[in-house]
């Protein structure tokens, strides 16, 4: 990794830097008497309070004391793909649990228990990436335990139609009366299409932060609470995307969430007045664009199934399905 700059290393990042693909060299102690360095690459997603965070390609977040950096530079991002990628179910369930993030969660064997105070089923139900470690029915107490302390029904977020192991689960809990509901398509894209538009994405307004038009054009927050900021807010490297309409509102929004390669769009909603005049290919143009500079390759997005609409949209983008997940609402939802 070269740093050298007129023959000696250089620190040529700043703040304003963040969001970009960096490369940095810090010192980590001394090896025989010799001072020891280590670098790393990714995006920049924060610097505050003397601490940078730099995401990786694989989405392991790394944490750099300013006073210890030595040498850093934007790196350039690659020639963007144009092919689908290849992936793994679980690399996906992996990559969208940190890009929706919970505010509390507890393991379980492979399973994650995740609560965020009932906003949305993703960020409160179990992640079931294997087994809990513990017989199922021994699991399922503890789950409808967790989530009881916790005022909220127990909910499995199960994928389907990749994994023997995952469609056992799936009938397993169906055969103990745990009820399925919101069956998802889970669709993925090579990126730089997304972005190859001839649509005017400067109209775009790109912000690390959700304003009050953003909220309320979300249809899922209402007067957004503390824990659904957490949510919205939470992840590697995330930017939200509003169009402005005359009235001073949004037109329309959208959420991008980097890791790595991956790119995760969500929450594209368009005023019901706005509809039908291209907004959202626009907002998810601008957000492409934003996922390439930071050097991601790959996208995203999570959709139930029945939403004609949106799967006509992302169908006419070129996302196409990878696999699906539901949810498995245990009985105790139901009681009283």
């Amino acid at each position: 990794m070269e740093f050298l700059a007129g023959g000696r290393a250089e620190v040529r990042i700043t703040r304003a830097d963040v969001g970009k693909r960096v490369s940095v060299r810090r010192l980590t102690g001394a090896r025989a008497g010799e001072p020891a360095f280590t670098d790393a690459v990714g995006v920049l997603t924060s610097w505050d309070e003397g601490v940078l965070s730099i995401t990786r390609r694989d989405g392991e977040c790394v944490r750099i004391e300013e006073s210890s950096l030595v040498a850093a530079k934007v790196v350039p991002a690659a020639p963007a793909r144009r092919k689908v990628p290849a992936a793994g179910v679980r690399e996906l369930q992996e990559v969208a649990a940190r890009g929706w993030p919970a505010i509390e969660t507890e393991p379980l064997g492979e399973w994650t228990l995740r609560a965020s105070e009932g906003f949305t089923r993703r960020a409160n139900s179990v992640l079931a990436l294997g087994g809990p470690g513990i017989p199922l029915d021994e699991a399922l107490a503890r789950t409808v335990r967790w989530y009881g302390d916790r005022g909220l029904p127990p909910v499995v977020a199960v994928a389907t139609g990749r994994a023997d192991a995952d469609d056992r689960l799936a009938a397993e809990l169906a055969a103990r009366g745990w009820r399925d509901e919101a069956h998802t398509s889970v669709r993925i894209s090579a990126l730089a299409p997304l972005a190859d538009t001839d649509a005017d994405t400067s109209r775009v307004v790109l912000s690390r932060e959700p304003d009050a038009g953003w909220l309320g054009l979300y249809n899922r927050t209402g007067e957004p609470s503390a824990a659904a900021l957490r949510v919205l807010t939470g992840g590697p490297s995330v930017w939200f995307a509003s169009v402005p309409a005359a009235d001073g509102g949004p037109a329309a929004i959208g959420r991008l969430v980097v890791d790595g390669r991956w790119a995760g769009f969500a929450a594209v909603e368009v005023a019901p007045a706005q509809r039908r005049r291209g907004l959202a290919t626009l907002v998810m143009a601008a957000l492409a664009e934003r996922a390439l500079q930071e050097g991601a390759s790959a996208a995203y997005l999570q959709v139930e199934a029945d939403n004609a609409d949106a799967l006509a949209l992302y169908d006419g983008l070129g996302f196409t399905e990878h696999h699906r997940y539901h949810y498995r609402r245990g009985p105790a939802a139901d009681a009283g």
